[in-house]
């Protein structure tokens, strides 16, 4: 006697459900090639240039680093010198996610990264950075780096500025004489190796009308010797 053999159907989960959830406190598997796109929204505060330091401290080495540490950074908030955490895909996960939570009264201002899958390809770009292994930044912001200031040709380099009334006047290494007023002209300083030459400062446009920049030098005290207080 032949038995009847029944075959059951398969069943098949399909990808329209979305992504299978990682099981609670594991934490997702990033991508850095992703990350790379997800850092453009980084770039603006911070680097991935050994010692390149802007607003907030390059990233290039964060990997492993106890918070507040990074060498050549003199600007981190108090809180965050003193608390005891170590950057790894745990702690920079909670951070991205909300770094008041982590440090309270931190100075950053990042709200946070909401969206777990970002936040994990963030975390694997920079731990691909600090080994050395990070894929090219992607387009958009992460394409515009900071110029060398020492590069800006003579229309850039300021060869004087003088002070009269509630004005400035700039004159440039090609001859041009720039009228400010002046709550319009803003004085930096960059002492990093992108910063201008000693004694070299540069005018910088700034606004979408034309009327207002900054004079960039390469440190304090150039400034005061650089202004003459003069009216013709």
């Amino acid at each position: 006697m032949r038995i009847a053999r029944v075959v059951l159907p398969t069943l098949l989960v399909t990808s329209t459900l979305g992504p299978v959830s990682p099981v609670a406190g594991q934490p997702l598997e990033g991508n850095p090639t992703r990350g790379a796109a997800v850092f453009g929204q980084c770039v603006a505060c911070h680097s991935v240039e050994p010692d390149v330091h802007l607003t907030g401290p390059s990233l290039a080495r964060v990997w492993g680093r106890r918070a507040g540490t990074v060498e050549g950074f003199t600007r981190y908030s108090e809180p965050l010198k003193h608390a005891a955490v170590v950057w790894d895909a745990a702690t920079l996960n909670r951070w991205l996610e909300d770094p008041q939570t982590v440090v309270p009264r931190n100075l950053m201002t990042f709200p946070g990264l909401k969206d777990a899958r970002q936040r994990a390809d963030l975390i694997a770009y920079l731990k691909a950075v600090a080994a050395g292994q990070a894929p090219p930044p992607g387009g958009g912001m992460m394409a515009s780096a900071r110029a060398d200031l020492k590069t800006l040709g003579a229309e850039r380099r300021v060869r004087a500025i003088r002070h009269c009334g509630d004005g400035y006047h700039v004159t440039t290494e090609d001859g041009q004489i720039v009228p400010f007023w002046e709550f319009n002209l803003r004085f930096k300083t960059d002492s990093s190796r992108l910063g201008p030459s000693k004694g070299r400062p540069v005018l910088l446009p700034a606004g979408m009308q034309g009327d207002r920049a900054s004079i960039v030098f390469a440190s304090p005290e150039e400034i005061s010797r650089t202004i003459e207080a003069k009216c013709p």
